[in-house]
């Protein structure tokens, strides 16, 4: 209990030693990036302006408050599975390409990204209906191979009145099936992202 109570002890005298030694950068960065962080989390909530907000920041603050806001703009790109994370892959993009420097280099990453993503929506869609057809196709046969080993009549165009669809087996390899598929796409995303990350 005592060594608890003592390493908690040695932590809190660490942390206030790292509080003195620290530059003005740390105190700006241990401060403004945590609004930054807020601030995009109102932006994506309230549509709260990021350009206007941002600017009433002090210049020496505006870069941490920069950082903060990316990050969360950055984990807020996803597949879009629907319409309202497409939706929201795009007010991701607008905030980034405002507050990025280099917009040239911005603008290249940005579209690159949502050059995969377009891919994902329109040829991904194709791929996922292509996987479920062909699944249930070899699940169909593998049942009438069973029940045909027992000595029943199943041929090709037997139909069992069994929809495999709904069986637990064909749900986790369905889910196995798209989430490789996803992987694919969610790689480059990730590849996409760090170069963003590391565009002034």
């Amino acid at each position: 209990m005592s060594d608890d109570i003592k390493s908690a002890r040695d932590i809190a005298f660490e942390k206030i030693a790292a509080l003195d030694s620290a530059t003005p950068d740390d105190r700006l960065k241990w401060k403004f990036t945590p609004e930054g962080e807020q601030l995009a989390i109102k932006y994506f909530k309230d549509g709260e302006d990021l350009t206007i907000v941002i600017a009433a920041y002090p210049a020496e603050a505006q870069p941490f408050v920069k950082s903060g806001a990316e990050k969360v703009l950055l984990d807020n790109i996803h597949l879009p599975y629907n319409d309202v994370v497409s939706a929201r892959n795009k007010k991701a993009f607008d905030a980034m390409l405002y507050i990025k420097q280099d917009k040239a280099a911005t603008t290249k990453t940005l579209e690159q990204i949502k050059h995969i993503l377009g891919h994902y929506a329109d040829q991904g869609e194709v791929q996922r209906k292509e996987a479920h057809a062909l699944l249930k196709q070899q699940f169909e046969a593998k049942i009438k191979q069973a029940v045909k080993a027992q000595g029943g009549a199943a041929d090709e165009e037997t139909d069992l009145g069994i929809n495999v669809t709904t069986m637990p087996q064909f749900q986790e390899e369905l889910r196995r099936t798209i989430t490789q598929m996803d992987n694919q796409y969610l790689s480059l995303l990730d590849e996409y992202k760090r170069e963003l990350r590391n565009i002034k």
